[in-house]
């Protein structure tokens, strides 16, 4: 499987379109601030901006994160190679897991959090707004009539990128753009060393480890998504909350993203791919800082939480927009082993081994 890469930061220098020029005395301080991190540690004097504060909300981090993430630029900054790059490291790349610890590791948190076994992450695609390229006519031309490229990912359940897939024109929905995918080959292909197929906890029933996605997604053994919302019994409207609350991990990454990355809510004047290159470099960045568990990068408040009853608070993060989903075009034909798997799971739900108190009360 292909694996998408972070890029070099500063190995594209020319100057465009999205320069931004810093004209207060303020923000050029706080600038230099963000350059120069040892400033934080000086005396107030000379109107200078000194305090800590001004360093966390300037770039969600504190000083210590960001001299960390310098270490790990600063060659790539200055070796601007741009005739014949180098390859990125596997430290800088954003990789999708690969062996059957990994894997497992993520189905873990995903029941220890969320309650839903066997699952391996949860997909979910949005655009990221351009301005079309010359003579491109309606191709990157979306279902909301504005000009787009599409962001399809999957996200643990701590809210990181495990895998992304982006460039796609945004006329494409979510189902096409899995289809094209090269997520889906490794998935057919069976390439990703997921974990084998296991009892469910508590039963003699044996099920795949899979991934989660919403009801655009097709239905497959390694992909449960809802039951139609039409004529649902007790059992499956029970198996659809079960199965939403563990996918709004992907609905607050992106969120997350959008919030602290703001060029993601704004229409990006830039061709395709470098509006691709900017898109795996902010995932990079929320990733490292959701693994050293940042409080300036998501304050508490930021995502959903649930109250004592169990009930949906809503992130700070919903008040500021979000990303535009994909459009829903249902994918049909779903395979009949993969719908079997699904009634199993939604009767897992129910028993005393899976079945938690609050979920009847929330359906």
């Amino acid at each position: 499987m292909r694996r998408k890469s972070i890029p070099k930061f500063g190995a594209d220098n020319r100057k465009g379109p999205v320069t931004t020029t810093f004209k207060s005395r303020f923000r050029d301080d706080k600038m230099e601030l963000a350059l120069r991190p040892e400033r934080a540690r000086r005396s107030v004097g000379d109107n200078q901006v000194d305090d800590m504060k001004g360093f966390r909300d300037l770039l969600r981090m504190s000083v210590e994160k960001f001299n960390d993430i310098l270490e790990q630029v600063t060659p790539l900054i200055i070796k601007r190679d741009t005739h014949l790059r180098k390859a990125i490291s596997p430290r800088e790349r954003l990789s999708t897991p690969s062996t059957y610890a990994e894997w497992k590791t993520i189905a873990r948190d995903f029941a220890n959090q969320w309650q839903f076994t066997h699952c391996l992450g949860a997909i979910d695609g949005k655009h990221i707004f351009i301005q079309p390229p010359p003579k491109s006519g309606s191709t990157f031309y979306n279902h909301k009539s504005r000009f787009s490229i599409t962001l399809m990912a999957a996200v643990d359940a701590n809210y990181k990128f495990i895998y992304a897939n982006a460039g796609t024109q945004g006329r494409v929905s979510d189902a096409g753009v899995f289809a094209h995918s090269d997520l889906r080959q490794a998935m057919d292909a069976g390439t990703l060393d997921f974990p084998p197929a296991e009892s469910l906890p508590g039963t003699d029933a044996v099920m795949p480890h899979m991934f989660i996605g919403d009801e655009a997604y097709p239905l497959r053994p390694d992909l449960m998504k809802p039951y139609p919302f039409r004529n649902l019994n007790s059992s499956q409207r029970i198996y659809n909350y079960r199965l939403s609350r563990a996918r709004r991990v992907v609905e607050n990454a992106f969120g997350i993203l959008a919030n602290r990355f703001r060029v993601f809510r704004t229409t990006i004047p830039l061709v395709p791919d470098k509006v691709v290159t900017i898109t795996f470099a902010c995932l990079y960045l929320h990733n490292y800082l959701r693994h050293h568990r940042s409080d300036a990068y998501v304050p508490p408040g930021n995502v959903d939480y649930e109250d004592a009853n169990h009930q949906v608070i809503e992130g700070a993060w919903r008040q500021e927009g979000e990303l535009l989903s994909l459009s829903l075009r249902q994918a049909r034909n779903p395979q009949v082993e993969a719908k079997k798997q699904r009634d199993v799971l939604c009767e897992y739900f129910l028993s005393p081994a899976e079945s938690v108190l609050w979920q009847q009360d929330m359906v």
